[in-house]
């Protein structure tokens, strides 16, 4: 009877492998006070600064997907979601930095808190590795996650858009079926490489959730 079980998926085991991280980020009081409008300019500035800190770092990710990936459209998939960063996502940041009055010359004078530094750093060793499974380990991380806290967000969404934006970005059906995709391809190559891609994925959401305190503590 034991053979007609359904087995758990790949990135099912993963995400349970992270706990508490996991769930401490995804429920996390920045995330409570994202969505009902509260969090304070100087904080949220302070997140979105960091945050940005990420994309050179992500986009070099995104490239080592295209370069490792096994199958030509799994490369298309990148391809597109790439462009969503280098542009929506990337005039988001501007946007709000300007609504905030942070300019270009404050955020550059504005150190990386540890947990941008490591999260910059795992996604470039992620990438050095050349290997599928382990960079999608760290791509998934980086988007199912913001998509799960996203996807619990309350309607309506706060009427200030740097809040509302930052979670429609992370909730939408572009993203939501980006993220099936890393979930479908990593339980489809991970398993051929389960103890490296555990690593880089437990590793990673702690370090998002030491980037989320960091928000208060920076």
């Amino acid at each position: 009877m034991t053979d007609h079980l359904p087995k758990t998926r790949f990135t099912d085991d993963l995400r349970a492998a992270s706990e508490p991280d996991w769930s401490a980020a995804a429920d996390h009081r920045f995330v409570r006070a994202l969505f009902d409008g509260s969090v304070p300019d100087a904080v949220m500035g302070a997140y979105l600064v960091q945050d940005h800190r990420f994309v050179d770092a992500f986009l070099t990710l995104l490239g080592a997907a295209i370069a490792s990936a096994d199958r030509f459209d799994s490369r298309l998939r990148f391809g597109r979601f790439a462009g969503m960063v280098s542009g929506e996502e990337n005039d988001y940041f501007l946007r709000a930095f300007d609504a905030l009055g942070i300019s270009e010359g404050q955020r550059a004078a504005i150190p990386d808190s540890a947990p941008t530094a490591g999260f910059q750093a795992i996604m470039r060793e992620a990438a050095a590795t050349r290997s599928y499974p382990v960079v999608l380990s760290v791509l998934c991380v980086a988007e199912w996650l913001y998509l799960d806290w996203a996807a619990r967000a309350p309607q309506p969404l706060p009427a200030n858009f740097i809040h509302a934006e930052w979670i429609t970005l992370h909730d939408n059906p572009f993203f939501r079926d980006f993220v099936a995709f890393l979930r479908a391809e990593l339980d489809r190559v991970g398993p051929d490489a389960s103890e490296q891609a555990r690593d880089f994925f437990v590793r990673a959401v702690a370090l998002e959730r030491a980037f989320f305190d960091a928000a208060y503590t920076g």
